[in-house]
Order: C-alpha cells, then structure tokens, then sequence
C-alpha cells in the first residue's frame, strides 16, 4: 500500500517527555503510574495503552465556589494510567510552556492540557461583572509543564514598555503577575473588538508579557 498518509512526518512521535508536539497541531503526552496529565474534556482525539479518564473536581471549596460562580468555562479531566494520549483543539496551533516556578494565566478554550505537578486555580479578570466568557479564566503555577492551543500564529506582547490592550477572544494568555482589568471605549462603538461586537477589551500594564492569536474565537456573550 501506497499514499502521502505513510510519509515519516505523519509516524507516531516516540518520546518518554511527558508532553511533546506529535506535530504542530497535535499534543502527545507520555502518561505514567508516576506521572498524570490534566486536560481539557474533549480534548483527547486518540490514545495507546492502559489510560484512564475521569472528571478532575475541586482541589479545595474556594476553587469549587469559583467554579460554580464562573460556571468554569474550562471544565477539566485527570488522565492516569500507563500509555500515550493525543490532544488537539480544531486544528489549532499547539505550543508547549515549561513553567519553573512562575506563572502563566490561559483563556478556558485555548488551555490544552498540563502536567498535573502544576497548581491550578480560577482566576476572575476585574471590571465589567456583566461579561462571560473571557472574564474567568485557568491560572497556572509551580514546577511542570503545560499545553495551549492557538487559532493561527500569535504574538507575544510586551507590556512593561506601555500599556497593552486586547481584543477579548484573541486573548489566549498572559504572565500570572499581571493584573489585567475590562475596559470598554464607548466612543469607539463597534469599530474596536470586533469578536465583542463592542469595544470591550483587556488592559494590561507592568512587567510581564500577553499572548494574542489572529481571532477573535467564539462570539462575546452576556450573562444572564
């Protein structure tokens, strides 16, 4: 049997890294009796071996408080067991952080999956309460590694050289320093953040970097 699917770039990844890129756009993750991985649900498009999946709760009744104020908007699963899983997210570019001690906050929809030596906590961006959707997202901290998934190449901002402002749902992540607020320019109207359909977007300024991808993703919503 003959095709371009049997071409060396489309053969499985062989790794014992816990998290490495089978391609650009899928995430292979090593699982281990020693060493989980904690996903998004409905990430896993394959997986080899012995491996478990089941809902991943609260850590502690303030995070589950969040979780029922937030609705969490990235609702998580534990992956244990002895075998390889494969994540991706609608085709979209992976990329792996290495975290040594500091942290990273992700948007729900853009976090893929991290090793589970990381914390994880729901963290709520400050100013316009009426919003959903971008407002709560997934701080992570400690010593491990993480996945998140970009629609199309993004940049990296630097927002200790001025104050930095983003469109809500291009907003894939940022330094967990920092402290973003929502801002909403009335006098722009629709002409700014187009995926708001407002001028709704991130402030941020201060040491510390943001991570913008080349779409505005899903739809703004209100909450009810």
């Amino acid at each position: 049997m003959k095709s371009s699917l049997f071409e060396q770039s489309n053969l499985e990844v062989h790794s014992n890294d816990v998290l490495t890129l089978q391609n650009n756009k899928m995430l292979r993750a090593r699982i281990t009796p020693q060493q989980g991985v904690i996903s998004r649900k409905g990430a896993m498009v394959a997986y080899q071996g012995n491996v478990s999946f089941s809902h991943k709760g609260s850590d502690n009744v303030g995070q589950l408080l969040k979780k029922m104020v937030s609705s969490d908007n990235a609702p998580l699963m534990t992956v244990t067991g002895d075998g390889d899983v494969f994540f991706a997210s609608t085709a979209s570019s992976v990329h792996i952080i290495s975290l040594e001690g500091d942290g990273i906050t992700v948007n729900g929809s853009n976090l893929l999956a991290f090793t589970d030596s990381l914390h994880y906590d729901i963290s709520r961006v400050p100013g316009l309460g009426a919003l959903s959707g971008g407002v709560w997202n997934t701080t992570l901290t400690g010593h491990g590694l993480a996945a998140i998934s970009t629609q199309g190449q993004p940049v990296l901002l630097d927002c200790s050289q001025q104050p930095t402002f983003t469109d809500i749902q291009a907003t894939v992540a940022w330094s967990a320093n920092l402290v973003p607020v929502l801002k909403k320019s009335v006098s722009l109207g629709s002409f700014v953040g187009r995926g708001s359909g407002e001028a709704f977007q991130y402030a941020f300024s201060g040491a510390g970097f943001v991570v913008v991808q080349p779409s505005e993703g899903m739809p703004l919503a209100a909450a009810g």
